[in-house]
C-alpha cells in the first residue's frame, strides 16, 4: 500500500490480509507458511473496496471474479459473501469511517 495508512487503518489492512490467506482461501494454500504472499496482490483491492462501501455486494463480486476467472474455479458466491461481510464486520467494530477527535 503505498499511502500513509493510518495505525488503525493498518490494523484493518493487516486483519483482511489474515482473512484472505486463512479463511478466504480459494485455493487451500493457508495450511503452509511457502504460500503466505498468495493471496496480497488482491489486498489493496479489497481495502480499497471494503473501504468505500459498507454493503458486502462489491467485495464479494470482486472476491468471486478473482476465484472464478483469474484462478479458473467453480464460482463460491456463498464463501465469498460471508467473507466480504466478515471484512465490514471488523471494519464496523474498528469504527474505520468514524471522525476521530
Amino acid at each position: 500500500m503505498s499511502n500513509k495508512l493510518s495505525p488503525q487503518q493498518l490494523d484493518f489492512y493487516t486483519r483482511i490480509d489474515e482473512i484472505l490467506y486463512y479463511k478466504w482461501d480459494p485455493i487451500g494454500v493457508s495450511d503452509g507458511y511457502w504460500s503466505r504472499d498468495e493471496y496480497q496482490s488482491y489486498l489493496p483491492k479489497v481495502y480499497k473496496l471494503a473501504m468505500e462501501n459498507d454493503q458486502p455486494e462489491p467485495v464479494a463480486a470482486y472476491l468471486t471474479g478473482i476465484s472464478s476467472e483469474n484462478m479458473g474455479l467453480p464460482e463460491n458466491q456463498k464463501r465469498d459473501m460471508t467473507i466480504a461481510k466478515l471484512i465490514l464486520y471488523i471494519k464496523k467494530g474498528l469504527r474505520i469511517n468514524e471522525v476521530q477527535d
